[in-house]
């Protein structure tokens, strides 16, 4: 799979967007980011999963999938070796991260209407 592959893939789910983070383009959703391009190299991409599902993905497919350095990957930030994926083995893994994106947008807006004091 090249970049623009991925690139096509993550903008292929409802309401994705592509913007920059660190100076990589970025794909959100509602403003929660669900992956990125080029890092940390050109050749990579990164999808931000839960904890659980990174290890079944990196389980299935050890040569695509690695945990992100450090924090980040141990909360589920999850590299991608670009040149050794198919969009049969990343659309479920794009697909976890957007929903997983959603999912903390709606927690996200849940909280500000909580915390949001009454009118009169």
């Amino acid at each position: 799979m090249t970049a623009d592959q991925f690139r096509h893939l993550a903008l292929s789910f409802a309401g994705v967007e592509e913007h920059a983070h660190h100076h990589h383009p970025d794909f959100r959703v509602n403003g929660k980011i669900l992956g990125s391009l080029g890092y940390p190299e050109k050749t990579r991409a990164m999808v931000i999963l839960t904890p659980e599902q990174q290890a079944e993905f990196l389980h299935d497919h050890p040569e695509v999938f690695a945990p992100a350095a450090g924090a980040w990957g141990r909360n589920g930030s999850t590299t991608i070796a670009l040149p050794k994926a198919t969009d049969t083995i990343l659309q479920p893994a794009v697909q976890s991260a957007w929903q997983r994106a959603l999912s903390a947008a709606a927690t996200k807006k849940n909280a500000k209407k909580k915390k949001k004091p009454p009118s009169r």
